[in-house]
């Protein structure tokens, strides 16, 4: 089953989907408009119940909601569901997800991903400190990735290239793991340095542009590769700014700009208050992105 699953994503974009709010309300029409917008993308899955998508922050019966829409929308896709606790590992396993994404945690990691591994194979996840993440050592890694249901490791340190590299380095040890990438602003250099999947959550919005990128780099296609980098960056640097908590609000306005979701439907009860300007910086940016006329075919 693992290494089915690992076959799957290898290759492959999962978008950290968000969650349209209006107010402190789950926006039900714009999420299934949403899902099924991204059901004609050529996506390896998506990923639920993530930071992007306040998993940590909504009620039972909304992660149930949000599941069932995502899960109806992609039957054939693969779901990913960022949970902290054997409880949500169960209740994601029971709406039908078919792996867990680990909330990092600091006591005795290697128990919780063997606790999650019991319901779904395991996503292991790097996540940079002041994002609420731990700083897992190399020993920790390497226990981390012994574990037989952990199927590979999202790496998101935002900044560091340097942990990237030495985590990346460190799993030439684990050829039969994925590395997947959350790196949002240098999404493109993470891939040469061997990240072989995506989970990201820039990959909510302007996803086909990502899942180019994603197979040019497969292809070897280095010039529209580089081309597409380019466009990328420029996207995560109007949306992954200070304040970082931002970057939710940000990608339901992307969403909104390129006709996706309402303009109403962009709330994000937890995250910063944000000025109008940044969401013109964000439709402008969508904007550029669209204009570049970069084959996607």
């Amino acid at each position: 089953m693992s290494e089915g699953l690992r076959s799957r994503l290898e290759w492959g974009l999962i978008p950290a989907v968000p969650v349209p709010f209006r107010g402190r309300e789950l926006a039900q029409d714009a999420l299934e408009r949403y899902a099924r917008w991204m059901a004609d993308h050529q996506v390896a899955g998506v990923a639920v119940w993530s930071h992007t998508g306040r998993g940590p922050h909504l009620s039972d019966e909304e992660r149930r909601r949000v599941l069932a829409v995502w899960r109806a929308a992609l039957p054939l896709s693969r779901i990913v569901a960022g949970v902290s606790t054997p409880e949500m590992a169960a209740a994601a396993k029971a709406g039908g997800a078919d792996a867990v994404l680990a909330f990092p945690r600091a006591q005795d990691p290697v128990a919780y991903h063997e606790a999650l591994g019991r319901e779904l194979p395991v996503i292991a996840f790097y996540l940079y400190q002041a994002a609420g993440g731990v700083a897992y050592d190399n020993q920790t890694l390497h226990a981390l990735l012994s574990v037989p249901s952990v199927i590979g490791i999202k790496v998101a340190t935002l900044d560091s290239v340097v942990t990237f590299q030495r985590i990346a380095g460190l799993m030439r040890d684990y050829p039969d793991k994925l590395l997947i990438t959350g790196e949002d602003r240098f999404l493109g250099y993470s891939l040469t340095m061997g990240a072989r999947a995506a989970l990201i959550g820039m990959g909510a919005a302007l996803t086909d542009f990502q899942v180019t990128l994603i197979e040019s780099f497969r292809s070897n296609n280095l010039a529209k590769f580089v081309r597409l980098s380019g466009i990328c960056d420029a996207f995560a640097a109007a949306t992954f700014v200070p304040p970082l908590e931002g970057y939710i609000r940000r990608m339901l306005w992307a969403l909104a700009a390129d006709g996706v979701i309402p303009d109403d439907a962009c709330d994000d009860p937890w995250g910063p208050s944000l000025p109008p300007d940044e969401r013109e910086a964000v439709r402008r940016a969508v904007r550029e992105a669209r204009a570049s006329r970069i084959s996607l075919s």
